[in-house]
């Protein structure tokens, strides 16, 4: 029998919030997936930003496009 992953809980800020309505229906759902599929299973797996965003990580939502996210 396998253990079920750990899940960690995601919160949107209002600010995301507005900025992930301007996005795509396309983009959107990818941000979807990737919140559920990789960001709430394992957020380490992302790249670890330095400088001002020190604490923070991110993954690549697009070309231009980042998800920035901290864990608590």
């Amino acid at each position: 029998m396998v253990a079920p992953t750990k899940r960690y809980k995601v919160h949107i800020s209002r600010r995301a919030q507005k900025e992930i309505e301007t996005l795509t229906p396309k983009l959107r759902a990818k941000l979807q997936n990737i919140l559920r599929h990789q960001v709430a299973v394992s957020p380490y797996e992302g790249k670890k930003l330095a400088g001002d965003l020190k604490g923070y990580w991110s993954v690549r939502l697009s070309y231009q496009d980042r998800i920035v996210y901290r864990i608590d």
